[in-house]
């Protein structure tokens, strides 16, 4: 079986050779990961060959938008599914949130929303805020003795009124890995929409949308490697079905219908870079053989093993680390490499400072989930000790942050 190439990996991060982070750990990577240098390269030539209003007729706006409809192509291919059904903006937030407004206008007084309490808020506060308009808000509850959603506690809640389910497909908290597919056939049994977050997902291997039967289908960029960007897969029949919420005259334009802000040209060309990277890896580690997978799951199954390397001592030293409350599984079986855990009579803060005076970076507070740290009975405003890695980082570096630890915890 092919391994990653973790030398080859990480000649492609730019942040790797930079002076000012020599011998920094960056265990951060659910907030924001490194980015590479196709991505850089992109955004440095839009910005200095195309840096003019895109889709006129001349020369660098001809060049402005041709990058963008390709960036707009090529990561539809990776998601499997239409170029027509990737929306670019600021953010997964503002993303969720357009939506929201558009379920305002779709949705009548009585219809139900089941949201969790599991979700980044971005995944959660927008739909609730659709309460004042007599929308029904019903919390699909993880079980806190495990931090885990269950399929039962779904079934418990679906029912006709039923209208959207937004769940996420891995919680920036808990680091599970939801079955998604299984969830979303349930959903749309009951006649209901799926809106998944997988924010805390696509940077351990961007998702098939089609095979997971997601609806709507959020992530940002910024934490696969890229710009400042959100990423909505919205399918077709879905975007049919909402109020437009662009410009009157861009109804009947597809990927204009829910982004009222307009779209950042030059970021969106830079996602370029993105697949640029993820082909790379492709190419470097499976060349030209005849693959009977997607690159997105050769890719992905490729980055989610390396990971998992990495994972399993980290997790295994956590678990039977005395007065340490890992939060979720102890084992790597249907896990991210996101951790997240308390130690008794200890403030997050001061772990992360300690680690910090050793030149290694990670999270710590509620993350954005603040309910689910009332669910799991952890005071929000202190909130956990978090960390986060992806396939970049070195087995080096694993054994530094534990050796770190050993002597603060």
């Amino acid at each position: 079986m092919i391994e990653l190439d973790v030398d080859f990996v990480r000649n492609q991060f730019p942040a790797f050779s930079e002076p000012s982070l020599k011998e920094f750990a960056h265990f951060e990577n659910a907030g924001g990961s490194y980015a590479c240098a196709q991505m850089i390269n992109a955004l440095h030539h839009y910005y200095t060959a195309t840096k003019v209003q895109p889709y006129y007729g001349f020369e660098p706006s001809i060049g402005a938008g041709q990058e963008m409809t390709r960036a707009r192509e090529r990561m539809a291919l990776w998601l499997n599914i239409d170029a027509d059904e990737v929306h670019f903006s600021a953010s997964t937030s503002q993303n969720s949130y357009v939506v929201a407004q558009a379920l305002r206008d779709h949705l009548k007084p009585g219809d139900e929303i089941i949201v969790t309490n599991q979700d980044h808020e971005a995944n959660i506060g927008v739909w609730r805020k659709l309460e004042a308009h007599g929308i029904v808000i019903r919390e699909w509850c993880v079980n806190p003795k495990t931090a885990e959603l269950e399929s039962q506690g779904l079934e418990a809640l679906l029912n006709e009124k039923t209208r959207v389910v937004a769940f996420t497909h891995c919680s920036n908290i808990v680091g599970s890995i939801n079955p998604v597919r299984e969830w979303t056939d349930k959903i749309h049994t009951a006649g209901a929409l799926a809106f998944v977050d997988g924010v805390s997902y696509a940077g351990h291997g961007l998702p098939d949308i089609d095979d997971l039967g997601a609806d709507i289908y959020f992530f940002s960029l910024y934490k696969v490697y890229g710009p400042h960007l959100g990423v909505m897969a919205m399918r077709q029949a879905v975007n049919e079905m909402l109020p437009s919420q662009g410009h009157f005259f861009n109804v009947d334009h597809p990927t204009s219908r829910f982004t009222p802000a307009g779209p950042d040209h030059a970021q969106i060309a830079s996602v370029n870079g993105v697949i640029d990277y993820f082909e790379l890896l492709d190419h470097h580690h499976f060349g030209d053989e005849n693959n009977t997978s997607s690159k997105t799951d050769r890719v992905g199954d490729l980055l989610h093993r390396a990971e998992l390397k990495n994972l399993a001592p980290l997790l295994d030293f956590l678990s039977h680390r005395e007065g340490v409350k890992l939060i979720g599984k102890t084992h790597c079986e249907g896990r991210a490499p996101t951790v997240s855990f308390t130690v008794k009579d200890t403030d997050p803060a001061d772990i992360a400072a300690l680690l910090s005076k050793q030149r290694i970076g990670i999270a710590n507070g509620n993350c954005y989930a603040y309910r689910l740290m009332e669910a799991l009975g952890i005071p929000a405003d202190d909130g956990v000790v978090r960390i986060s890695f992806v396939h970049y980082t070195s087995h080096k570096e694993i054994k530094r942050i534990i050796n770190v630890l050993e002597t603060i915890i």
